[in-house]
């Protein structure tokens, strides 16, 4: 294959709601380049795009798929998204790696819930866009009321570029006001015949021309200035126009499509070839240090490895943009990540499975390669005078968790193994080895996300998994002040065991004074700080360790022992288990031994006196809070509102955001772990959320005595 010069590469993002007919378009694209002689069909299996057997079972998108298209001497690379908002995370990793997002409309429902989201991270990567209007030929099509819509939403940037004669099952033609013509397609789509615009659509023509024209003219004073006093600009002028308002985000174009009848394709391709901006046109990115990296040729080598995919018999294989100057076969680089050296053996162009070798890539390209050994997604790999790396890329936190286990326990190393494999291609899903909860638990974005990952282990790694319901993370605090002692005593022949520890415990919050005096029982305890820590806990909150033993009675040697003893009952508290945080404690008196005291005799001995002072301090349950944001339609708000508040949610803000109702709450963890399967089936896949960690707050009474009644239980039991 040609070797494309960076002035002549655009890379795209095709993104799209489920539904919109993404794969279709992308096999119409590439039947029209004459990349492919026939064009494939999902449902039977042959598509470029779609090609993973969990894909071909589901009949959903799960992966990106990278691919291209040669057109007029240009390259334009197309990544094809999923369009599910469990699989966001190839969408935004497309996003960072192109320069414009062309953004396919489902013509039956017009902007959908998918449609918000991705127009949401193109506004925040500063993405140039193209709506598309695809199944133009559908029935239920109302192509007026998709453009309402999305002006609605998106305000006067939205202008059409193109529109249908009519739409349903008669769909054939469409007016283009660029070129003031009517296109119409046969039976089969592909060449239109091109003919004058009839006289009835000529008014509605003239005045879509003209505010397309305006707008184009907007964005250079030079054709604002000929638009002033001509009022016409040539085919030319404008697409410049138009190409400058995409790179501002000034101008959002409309295009029609019906891609199952290859209609509007080329045409479609035209525009992506002749007005979509270069790589070299758009603002350049920055590495980690903050510098500008230009997307220039005679740069130096530096390639950002953005995807990684498994696939039979050939095992990795490795996508990456060049962001700076040329790569050859051949050429050895590092991995500035990992501080690997590895050599490009191979170097590829990618059409779904189907590989193309080529012997260079220059900057702004996008390639593949096989058999590196040590590079992960998302490393940057360098030449010698080179030390770019990138990392830009921003994932959301997950939705949805579950506890996962090997059927056979035999498999879990097996499973582990391929669980880590697995995160390399979507980083979205997350995957901990909870010592707190001693389960081992996968984050996604989504039910669906999960079983995915599910089939794949069960299917391609032939290992048999089962989800469970995650442990909630809970936090035990102390509400008041306790004290108690414990003597630890043991003697069985030769060296005993002695250590007695007096000490008091209170819940602590940031900048309280220190201690001075307490009273229990008619009894006072004077405190005097001899020594202090401050210790932050890795689970969150604080243990402060007080020494207030006056006259020797217990050496300072032991203090350590004691508050080792301390940390092993921080970590296990005794109503549900959990780790205890905000907790100070004072150690005031005790005992030794001059023979037999020990560390072990101490630690015993203050692990076991902080227990029973902290069952006396009327402990409580913290439990895990998530700020969460719910995207909804404004006649399914009521519904969602309900539910939320079922959920023990406490709505805490109300607004509208670009056609959608967004809603704000706060909720128990506990009540989200099916919240994501609720909400589509509430909305019918219209609604979406993100949730974030927020705080820990005190359960309320009648939850804390059930967790506290199973956990004793369950420690009967065992």
């Amino acid at each position: 294959m040609k070797v494309y010069g960076t002035h002549n590469i655009k890379n795209i993002a095709l993104l799209g709601n489920d539904g919109s007919g993404k794969t279709t378009l992308t096999e119409a694209l590439l039947f029209e380049s004459g990349q492919i002689a026939r064009r494939g069909r999902i449902t039977m299996k042959n598509t470029v795009s779609d090609y993973f057997p969990v894909e071909q079972d589901y009949g959903y998108s799960v992966f990106s798929t990278v691919f291209h298209v040669e057109w007029n001497e240009k390259k334009l690379n197309i990544i094809d998204c999923p369009g599910s908002d469990d699989f966001v995370g190839a969408a935004l990793t497309a996003l960072n790696v192109t320069d414009t997002a062309l953004l396919l409309i489902n013509g039956q429902y017009g902007p959908e819930v998918g449609t918000q989201n991705h127009f949401r991270y193109t506004e925040k990567l500063n993405k140039p866009v193209i709506f598309l209007v695809n199944q133009l030929d559908d029935e239920k099509c109302d192509y007026n009321n998709i453009i309402e819509q999305l002006q609605t939403i998106y305000g006067a940037k939205a202008i059409p570029v193109q529109y249908p004669v009519k739409t349903g099952p008669d769909f054939n033609s469409v007016i283009d006001v660029i070129l003031m013509k009517k296109l119409t397609w046969g039976p089969e789509g592909g060449r239109p015949t091109i003919e004058d615009i009839p006289a009835e659509e000529q008014e509605r023509a003239m005045e879509l021309h003209k505010a397309l024209v305006e707008a184009a003219a907007e964005n250079d004073e030079a054709l604002m200035e000929k638009f002033f006093e001509e009022e016409h600009l040539t085919e030319d002028e404008m697409r410049e126009g138009i190409r400058k308002g995409m790179v501002t985000r000034s101008i959002f174009p409309i295009f029609c499509v019906c891609a199952s009848k290859n209609m509007g394709v080329g045409r479609l391709m035209e525009f992506l070839g002749n007005v979509v901006p270069f790589v070299d046109e758009m603002p350049p990115v920055h590495c980690t240090r903050g510098e500008e990296v230009p997307v220039d040729a005679d740069g130096p080598t530096s390639l950002y490895f953005f995807k990684t995919g498994i696939e039979p018999h050939i095992g990795e294989v490795q996508y990456f943009k060049v962001m700076s100057g040329k790569v050859r076969e051949g050429d050895d680089l590092s991995n500035a990540d990992r501080g690997s050296k590895e050599r490009m053996a191979q170097l590829f162009v990618a059409s779904g499975a189907n590989r193309e070798k080529v012997e260079e890539l220059v900057a702004g390209d996008i390639g593949c390669t096989v058999k590196l050994k040590d590079v992960r997604t998302g490393n940057t790999l360098n030449d010698k005078d080179c030390d770019y790396r990138f990392n830009w890329i921003k994932y959301p936190e997950p939705k949805y968790t579950r506890a996962i286990k090997a059927v056979n326990e035999a498999d879990t190393e097996k499973m582990m193994a391929a669980l880590t494999r697995m995160r390399q291609e979507d980083p979205t899903w997350v995957i901990e080895q909870s010592k707190e909860l001693r389960q081992t638990l996968v984050h996604g974005q989504g039910e669906f996300h999960l079983r995915t990952l599910k089939w794949r282990l069960e299917n391609n790694d032939k290992i048999a998994v089962e989800f469970i319901e995650p442990k909630i993370p809970y936090r035990e605090t102390i509400t008041k002040a306790a004290r108690a002692d414990y003597r630890h005593k043991k003697q069985s022949g030769g060296a005993g065991q002695f250590g007695e520890v007096h000490l008091i415990v209170e819940p602590y919050s940031d900048g309280m004074p220190d201690p001075t005096v307490y009273k229990f029982d008619g009894q006072e305890i004077r405190v005097n700080v001899r020594n202090k820590e401050e210790i932050p806990l890795e689970w969150g909150g604080k243990l402060v360790f007080i020494n207030s033993v006056v006259g020797g009675a217990i050496d300072a040697r032991f203090m350590p022992a004691i508050l080792k003893g301390i940390m092993s009952r921080m970590e296990q508290g005794p109503l549900t288990g959990s780790y205890a945080r905000d907790v100070r404690v004072i150690v005031y008196d005790g005992k030794m031994h001059p023979v037999d005291s020990n560390e072990l005799s101490f630690m015993l001995a203050g692990r076991n006196a902080f227990s029973m002072a902290f069952k006396n301090a009327n402990p409580k349950l913290l439990e895990p809070i998530y700020d969460v944001e719910v995207f909804t339609p404004a006649d399914k708000m009521g519904d969602v509102m309900s539910d939320l508040q079922g959920r023990r949610g406490m709505i805490v803000g109300m607004s509208s955001e670009n056609g959608y109702e967004k809603l704000q709450a706060k909720v128990p963890l506990n009540e989200l772990s099916t919240y994501s399967t609720t909400l589509s089936s509430l909305t019918g896949g219209r609604a979406g959320f993100i949730m974030k960690f927020a705080s820990y707050e005190l359960m309320p009474g009648e939850l804390q005595k059930k967790l506290t009644e199973e956990f004793a239980a369950a420690q009967e039991e065992n």
